[in-house]
């Protein structure tokens, strides 16, 4: 596993940001090739079977726009929410570095076993980020 300070986690933000954008993207063409389907059901069986190909496509390629965000190490939490977690350590402690879409950097963290209601804002000052 990569664990990331949070200079690492800043300095990649930005891309982490595109590949984010990208899966939003694909989701919302999936929900838009969900409605062709849906729509297609009283139509044609060539047109039912064209927007389920399309359907296929795109889901297969929102499931890749996610795989693309993770194998940075990032972990997705919610892509409803926007909420998007590095791994990090504090001390000898495995914790997450938290971030929400449309904030302008990584400024909370919170222990890996709760979530992001229970974040805290980063000291950035403090030595204990490795």
């Amino acid at each position: 596993m990569v664990f990331f300070t949070v200079a690492e986690a800043n300095a990649i933000l930005p891309d982490v940001v595109k590949k984010f954008e990208m899966i939003l993207a694909k989701k919302s063409s999936v929900s838009r090739a969900q409605a062709r389907v849906e729509s297609a059901i009283n139509s044609s069986l060539s047109d039912f079977v064209a927007a389920k190909q399309q359907l296929n496509q795109v889901v297969t390629e929102y499931y890749l726009a996610i795989q693309t965000l993770e194998e940075t190490g990032v972990a997705i939490k919610s892509i409803e929410q926007g909420l998007l977690d590095f791994p990090a350590k504090m001390f000898d402690d495995e914790v997450w570095l938290c971030w929400k879409y449309n904030e302008e950097k990584i400024a909370f963290w919170h222990e890996k076993d709760s979530g992001f209601i229970n974040r805290k804002p980063l000291a950035t000052s403090d030595k204990s980020w490795v």
